[in-house]
């Protein structure tokens, strides 16, 4: 079992990154994600089907919309929506993707609250596209101190390690 560090490294290291699950009808973690990004240099796509702009940005239904390839892609919405995302990352040969989980790497303690699908993984772990199950990057991310927080608390529990 690894710690979650060195992959939020690389994963933080891209410098194109698409968001997925930005939403206009209401503030989410996932929003939060989308702005801390930009507002941290990254180059950042919106992605969500059933909106055409976000915060003023082009927001694109797919993957495969965006007008240059991501380098890495953060999901948070429902693991159904992972599973036809990381089929698109497979497709289009995008080698990151971060499956939120808002109780660390242990989806199973958040099992309502969670993007992650064991299968997506599976997928992602067989085509050489490195995972992250689970966290968020806005614990990450210059966090606040609740994300922080979290991190902290996550880490203590056990809840920051990826398993093979």
């Amino acid at each position: 079992m690894a710690q979650i560090d060195e992959m939020v490294q690389d994963f933080l290291a891209q410098k194109k990154i698409a968001v997925v699950g930005v939403s206009d009808k209401r503030e989410t973690g996932c929003n939060l994600a989308y702005n801390k990004f930009k507002e941290n240099g990254y180059r950042v796509f919106a992605v969500n089907p059933r909106i055409a702009e976000f915060n003023g940005d082009p927001c694109y239904p797919d993957l495969a919309s965006i007008p240059e390839k991501p380098d890495a892609v953060f999901i948070l919405a429902n693991p159904k929506v992972t599973d036809q995302i990381v089929g698109q990352c497979v497709d289009l040969g995008i080698k990151r993707v971060w499956m939120h989980c808002m109780m660390g790497t242990k989806p199973g303690l958040a099992a309502g609250m969670t993007s992650v699908s064991r299968d997506a993984v599976a997928v992602c772990r067989e085509n050489g596209i490195a995972v992250i199950p689970g966290s968020c990057p806005n614990q990450f991310l210059k966090p606040d101190f609740g994300h922080a927080m979290m991190r902290g608390l996550w880490r203590l529990f056990g809840n920051m390690k990826i398993g093979n």
